[in-house]
């Protein structure tokens, strides 16, 4: 840790040099008071503040006096990392492979959660550079045995042309090197739009059930997000290994998954998994309690689901909340298959452009699906481009039937009257109702007469403490 440390400083002197002695006479010409007062903060603020600082920050703190170069060298501030990795070089940082790599390298026996945000790359050369720090980091990683309890790699994407198979196949295979050789301590596991092959994905997912077997039942997996696992053309529901996979997952509370994976026989898998925890542990055991589900257009989504295989789940586990997020599809058949009555919805949001399709319209929605979850929906995210059918009134009456509603975000075209009708709903019906976010899209460029009927609906309302309200006018592009 201290050669890392060193090697931060020399990185920062050596860029920033002229800025450190400004900083340096400054901190000289303090007076011993105010000096004073810093150092008798106790450690726990220290730590704290000190928390916030990036690398080169951390290593000029820990140069102030000896004090506090020995709270720099605490484990807890080292715990957690992000990384996000572009293959870009850059003559004014280090590479991304030398930070990454030397990090934990150094400070790996520390790390407990890690999370690495990926650039898809555009090209030969930045695929290259990518696989070469991704493979180095989780080598480095599986060598100094980093008592990892979270780790999340997001947008791989390697469905992409420009990673090529043999880079591909490496970045997987060294992904399940790390799950069978590295420290079995994974609590969490976060492998978004990673989008991979259907047997390489197979692969890898038994190597997640692999590295949960040496892991006591009590202290197992409980969080898998796959959201995005898959090249996006798979139809997953079709696989019958993927339920036995995840059935063997039986630690799980949370659960994220493309719509493409959802069957009756995943749905009835999960419900098995459940019973036999309970039958094993009694209540001492963990069951799932959030399952999460990304619906997009450009995934197959329009597989059979019956609510009997949902009312099976839901009786294995009473507790369970699903939360879905549907984009770009507003066919009312399409979405009468996803949204069940039998579903424990309780968080919703939908993006959608609408087309030419006579189906193409959510007041079906609004007025009948929606309606059904008026006794366990909590939240509501809609951003719709509605410009040629009115659903102010729809929109309303959800909002007025909806019992458990705490968080109501809209983005669509609406008439300014709505936001006061809403607000009075708020405060005479809905007080659970303490988010609120109203986007108006309008056709209009100069916005300032709405902006002022706005303001003029608005004034007459004294928002409660607890009343977290924004509503704006924004010019639909």
């Amino acid at each position: 840790m201290e050669e890392y440390e060193d090697r931060l400083w020399e990185d920062d002197c050596s860029s920033s040099s002229d800025d450190w002695g400004e900083e340096t006479m400054h901190l000289d010409n303090r007076d011993t008071e105010e000096i004073g007062e810093w150092e008798m903060l106790p450690d726990v603020c220290l730590l704290h503040i000190f928390k916030y600082l990036s690398d080169g920050d951390r290593s000029r703190a820990s140069l102030v006096c000896h004090h506090w170069h020995k709270i720099m060298r605490l484990p807890c501030l080292w715990r957690c990392r992000s990384f996000h990795l572009s293959g870009r070089l850059s003559k004014y940082k280090q590479s991304e492979h030398l930070s990454a790599v030397g990090y934990v390298d150094n400070l790996g026996v520390f790390l407990e959660s890690l999370e690495v945000t990926v650039c898809p790359p555009r090209s030969v050369v930045l695929a290259q550079r990518l696989h070469n720090t991704i493979c180095g980091l989780l080598n480095t990683l599986v060598r100094v045995q980093a008592p990892l309890k979270t780790l999340s790699i997001i947008r791989l994407e390697l469905d992409r042309s420009s990673w090529g198979q043999g880079l591909r196949n490496t970045v997987v295979s060294k992904l399940i090197y790390f799950l069978l050789e590295g420290p079995s301590r994974l609590k969490n596991i976060c492998l978004i739009r990673i989008r991979t092959e259907t047997q390489q994905g197979l692969e890898l997912l038994s190597a997640i059930v692999q590295n949960q077997r040496s892991i006591s039942p009590f202290c197992g997996l409980s969080s898998l997000d796959l959201r995005g696992f898959f090249s996006v053309t798979v139809p997953n529901h079709l696989n019958r290994n993927i339920p036995q996979m995840l059935q063997k997952l039986q630690g799980l509370t949370h659960l994220a998954l493309s719509y493409s994976w959802l069957s009756d026989e995943l749905l009835l898998a999960l419900s098995e998994s459940t019973r036999a925890r309970r039958l094993n542990y009694g209540r001492d055991g963990n069951f799932l309690k959030n399952f999460s589900l990304y619906c997009t257009q450009n995934e197959p989504h329009q597989q059979v689901v019956y609510g009997y295989s949902w009312a099976t789940l839901v009786s294995s586990c009473p507790d369970l909340k699903v939360r879905l997020t549907i984009e770009q599809i507003v066919d009312t058949q399409q979405l009468a298959r996803i949204l069940l009555p039998e579903v424990p919805l309780v968080e919703y949001n939908m993006t959608a452009f609408y087309s030419t399709d006579e189906n193409s319209s959510a007041k079906p929605l609004l007025q009948t699906m929606l309606p059904w979850y008026r006794h366990s929906l909590q939240n509501l995210t809609l951003d719709l481009s509605n410009c040629s059918e009115s659903l102010d009134d729809e929109l309303l009456e959800l909002v007025n039937v909806c019992e458990c509603l705490v968080d109501l975000r809209v983005w669509a075209f609406l008439e300014i009257s709505t936001v006061g009708r809403l607000l009075h709903i708020r405060m005479t019906k809905r007080t659970s109702l303490n988010k609120i976010k109203v986007r108006i899209y309008t056709m209009v460029e100069n916005i300032e007469e709405q902006e002022d009927q706005l303001m003029e609906i608005l004034s007459p309302f004294c928002y409660p403490p607890e009343l977290q309200f924004l509503a704006v006018i924004c010019p639909y592009i």
